[in-house]
């Protein structure tokens, strides 16, 4: 687990406030698109930024991988609506790219955290990277990170 390393680097959405619902187009079973993201304060000698969206909530050991995204350029101050401006991982759906929030009906509400990273150096993965293989390669190189939290219930 990467140290906290909490800074400046600020993470937000137009679509969502912290602790706010997500739409339900963002959802897997509806259009899947991902929300919109802005970041600022990005740190001095970040060569790469990350993004991860993941619910810890659902059913599993470690929970869900919605989404990994790398390669993302250190200059860049977010993403648009349905965009993935990056190198996309492999979710837990076992698919590249962005899944929606996708809890199991009755399930109660999920909190899907989008932590972005800035990374001291590029990161190197390949497309379909998942969550883990992420993890381990930025294990060390994190300048700072940010998140902000959606939630979803069906």
């Amino acid at each position: 687990m990467p140290d906290l390393n909490l800074g400046d680097l600020s993470i937000t959405s137009t679509a969502f406030e912290h602790g706010g619902r997500l739409a339900d187009n963002y959802a897997y079973a509806n259009e899947n698109v991902s929300p919109p993201l802005g970041w600022t304060a990005v740190p001095d000698g970040t060569a790469e930024l990350v993004l991860v969206m993941h619910d810890p909530d659902a059913p599993l050991l470690d929970g869900f991988t919605h989404w990994v995204l790398t390669g993302i350029a250190p200059d860049r101050s977010g993403l648009d609506e349905g965009t993935d401006a990056g190198v996309s991982g492999t979710s837990t759906f076992g698919e590249e790219g962005y899944g929606g929030p996708a809890p199991p009906s009755g399930h109660g509400t999920h909190f899907y955290y989008f932590h972005l990273y800035a990374l001291d150096q590029p990161s190197g993965l390949p497309s379909g990277a998942d969550r883990d293989a992420v993890m381990a390669a930025i294990d060390g190189h994190i300048i700072e990170q940010a998140r902000i939290v959606g939630t979803y219930s069906t």
